[in-house]
């Protein structure tokens, strides 16, 4: 037995880890005080090579705040010093990149095939949409939205009982490539939606009197990318005439603000906000579809990570939306509720204030089209492992969410318009 475990993490460890480029690569956490640390910030930048994990840029960072980034091995001493001779406060939160993420596959799930305790390969997750639906022809169906910049399928599954005039409610996951853990909820979502069908008195009045459109992972080409090449990948693998750097932030695509704040006109950069709003495939995928249900979907739901956080709009504008009083008392609710299983706190606001100003978000878009519940989930953790999320929390962290989004659903169906 033992044998067997030594040469199934070996194969998995390279699998997942092309390129031993992560070797020694640190995670610093940055105590950002005020304005002058900022333009510390800024300088430190200009020298050397950041990649920044919370805020998503150097633009974002905002004072009284703090900055997570990753540096290279080559980089680390010198930003340490960099670091304490400007006396900023900072801690290392990985001091190995590339440990952590070997440490990332500490399931204890079978080393093969599709597993709702595992991050599972583009490949797997395609399969399995097929499967789930053929499985549970009652209760799922499988449909193409679209096609990827790169010539991949973009999946979606329609959950509910069939019926006519349904209202629905629109899920998403995997917009950012290294965001693993998103597009796991969204099949833990589905898991739980067929195994408590006909048995939780809640997941069976929901699927009865409404559908769930649940979209895997929208940025399948990065996120292909983040398992093949290189782990810490974001954007799509889009080019553009012109420019060497590939891909495009698909959560600064949409038509919302575009472009205006806290997104990047340089294709090279992590927030670049495309040529034009839905200028990728993907986004103009997902758009297309809620324009064409715009009169029955009536909650947008987005699965990111890290930062245990339920936002609502706007990020584009410090403006507040028109139900301002009613999504603030929603999601105040839906995070109690999800702390109720593992203690877990998350933070509930405004996108701009709560987190940072960023333009092009699909919720703020889906909620200027009308659509008056638009919530970003921000999962696990709060930055200990950070896009590194351990496989062993993959099921705590699914399900506490799963209590949040059965709560909004509850008040949709309550609440509907």
């Amino acid at each position: 037995m033992l044998a067997f475990l030594i040469l199934v993490t070996v194969t998995l460890t390279s699998a997942h880890h092309p390129g031993e480029h992560f070797e020694g690569d640190k995670v610093f956490r940055v105590h950002v005080e005020d304005e002058n640390h900022i333009s510390l910030l800024h300088e430190l930048a200009s020298t050397r090579q950041m990649d920044f994990w919370k805020p998503d840029s150097l633009t974002q960072i905002k004072p009284h705040s703090t900055v997570d980034f990753r540096i290279k091995a080559e980089d680390a001493v010198a930003v340490e010093d960099f670091l304490g001779q400007n006396r900023l406060r900072y801690e290392v939160l990985i001091s190995n990149l590339r440990s952590m993420m070997e440490a990332q596959f500490d399931s204890r799930v079978r080393a093969t095939g599709h597993s709702y305790e595992k991050y599972n390969q583009w490949e797997t997750i395609e399969a399995w949409t097929e499967q789930v639906a053929s499985e549970n022809p009652d209760l799922i169906s499988r449909s193409a939205i679209g096609t990827t910049f790169l010539g991949n399928t973009i999946y979606l599954l329609k959950v509910g009982k069939p019926g006519s005039d349904k209202p629905a409610i629109f899920m998403d996951c995997g917009f950012h490539a290294r965001e693993w853990i998103s597009p796991a909820f969204c099949q833990w979502f589905v898991r739980e939606a067929v195994r408590t069908y006909g048995r939780e008195i809640h997941m069976t009045e929901f699927l009865d009197k409404l559908d769930f459109y649940v979209l895997p992972v929208v940025n399948i080409d990065g996120y292909i990318y983040t398992w093949t090449t290189n782990r810490m990948w974001r954007k799509t693998r889009s080019t553009k005439a012109g420019s060497t750097c590939v891909g495009t932030d698909l959560n600064r695509n949409f038509d919302a603000g575009w472009c205006r704040i806290g997104a990047s006109t340089n294709p090279c950069d992590e927030t670049y906000c495309g040529s034009a709003a839905e200028s990728e495939k993907e986004t103009k995928a997902v758009a297309n579809f809620i324009r064409n249900h715009l009169s029955s979907i009536k909650a947008y739901l987005t699965i990111h990570s890290y930062s245990q956080m339920m936002l609502y709009p706007y990020s584009y504008d410090y403006k507040l939306p028109k139900n301002n009083v009613e999504l603030n008392a929603l999601a105040k609710a839906a995070v109690k509720e999800l702390a109720t299983l593992h203690g877990t706190s998350y933070t509930y606001g405004p996108g701009a204030s709560t987190i940072y100003p960023a333009a092009g978000g699909s919720d703020d878009w889906a909620y200027d089209q009308g659509i008056q519940y638009s919530f970003t989930f921000e999962l696990r953790d709060k930055g200990r492992y950070g896009f590194l999320l351990p496989e062993s929390q993959i099921q705590a962290t699914c399900e506490e969410t799963m209590l949040a989004i059965k709560y909004v659903t509850s008040y949709v169906l309550e609440h509907l318009y």
